[in-house]
């Protein structure tokens, strides 16, 4: 394994893998994702898909190069390289998209609770709350074990999910993009309004590059950066094109594109296992994403203690942070997974674009390619 890593593997396919791990709760856990962010705009949603591509490729090539060539591998290092004395202010976007994340994944848990096992929607927001409590309180090395399984089990979940509806469904997708139905979103879509809600869909995500940081140090060459951020733009990609084709072939029914979970009654009509295996990995994988954005939380609070006081959090401490953003995360919840999404991720998005991508294109292209 140790040789696996440390050859081509780890260099250009292991910062995609870690990427698209991260990227899977917030990113398209629910398919709500990929209906707000492309898929609305039905046979111009492709559109949508293409700068997606694009925007994650070009970020993934600049974070690679730029934490390669200053050597920065972890997430502190790299935006005081970035963007100087104003790194905090991606902590502080950072902490706003964790809790409505968590509000998002518990929204979404009490949705697919109630649609597969009449359980109070309410139930399912505090079952997800209880048990992203319990998983920080007993500490990183359960979470990360509790991420292992669920990544791995979401990728072939979503990839037999995928499979399973497009086979059925394909001709109707195909009928959609020789039609050129844009009905759901309106019927005058411009171009650019479909180019800029896929960016928009990379600047929520782009919170995910600092977990990828660390392994960039195996990393030796410019070459070696380009091709890890193709590979990594290729994989960001592919789970969202597989939602989006799964989506196409029931344009544009609006229980499909109304459903804050539509990934529910797309599989409507399969065997009930199928429906029962769904509930099990997304559910496990909101649990997963909650519980890291919770734990890199308290840890970075934690590290910027250390280093301004040097003393750590107490576990009573490091507790009353967590229940504390569960109980924003809990409040947020009420709003509903639609709105969070459409309005949240939408805001969060300019925020990211804002503290990471714009410095990265400006600052970051200086220094990896200008400044001697």
């Amino acid at each position: 394994m140790q040789k696996l890593l440390e050859g081509k593997f780890g260099r250009f396919i292991l910062p995609g893998i870690i990427l698209q791990s991260v990227l899977i709760g917030g990113g398209f856990a629910t398919g709500r994702e990929i209906v707000e962010f492309g898929a609305a705009f039905g046979s111009m949603g492709w559109i949508a898909g293409i700068a997606i591509f694009l925007g994650f490729t070009i970020a993934s090539i600049l974070t690679f190069e730029f934490a390669r060539k200053f050597k920065t591998y972890n997430y502190r290092h790299f935006l005081k390289e970035l963007i100087g004395p104003l790194w905090f202010l991606f902590d502080i976007v950072y902490i706003f998209l964790a809790i409505l994340i968590i509000s998002i994944m518990a929204s979404a848990t009490g949705e697919i609770l109630q649609n597969t096992l009449n359980l109070n929607y309410w139930i399912g927001v505090g079952l997800i709350i209880l048990i992203v409590g319990g998983l920080n309180f007993y500490g990183k090395g359960l979470i990360e074990r509790f991420k292992t399984f669920g990544t791995l089990s979401l990728m072939l979940g979503y990839l037999l999910f995928a499979i399973l509806v497009i086979s059925t469904t394909w001709d109707e997708a195909v009928a959609t993009l020789q039609a050129g139905d844009t009905s759901f979103a309106g019927n005058d879509i411009a171009i650019g309004t479909v180019i800029w809600t896929g960016l928009l869909y990379v600047g929520y995500n782009l919170a995910v590059y600092p977990a990828t940081l660390f392994s960039i140090e195996r990393q030796t060459s410019r070459k070696e950066s380009v091709v890890a951020g193709l590979v990594a733009g290729i994989l960001m990609t592919v789970p969202w094109f597989l939602t989006y084709f799964s989506l196409l072939g029931h344009y544009p029914d609006s229980d499909v594109f109304d459903a804050s979970v539509p990934w529910l009654v797309m599989l409507d009509g399969f065997p009930v296992i199928v429906v029962i295996l769904f509930g099990v990995v997304v559910g496990w994988t909101l649990v997963e994403t909650s519980s890291g954005m919770i734990h890199a939380f308290v840890d970075r609070v934690d590290t910027q203690l250390q280093e301004v006081s040097n003393k750590a959090l107490s576990q009573v401490q490091k507790g009353i942070i967590a229940v504390g953003a569960l109980v924003l995360a809990l409040v947020l919840a009420q709003v509903g997974i639609i709105d969070l999404i459409a309005t949240g991720y939408t805001a969060m998005a300019y925020a990211m674009i804002a503290v990471f991508m714009l410095p990265l294109l400006t600052i970051g292209v200086y220094k990896i390619f200008i400044k001697k």
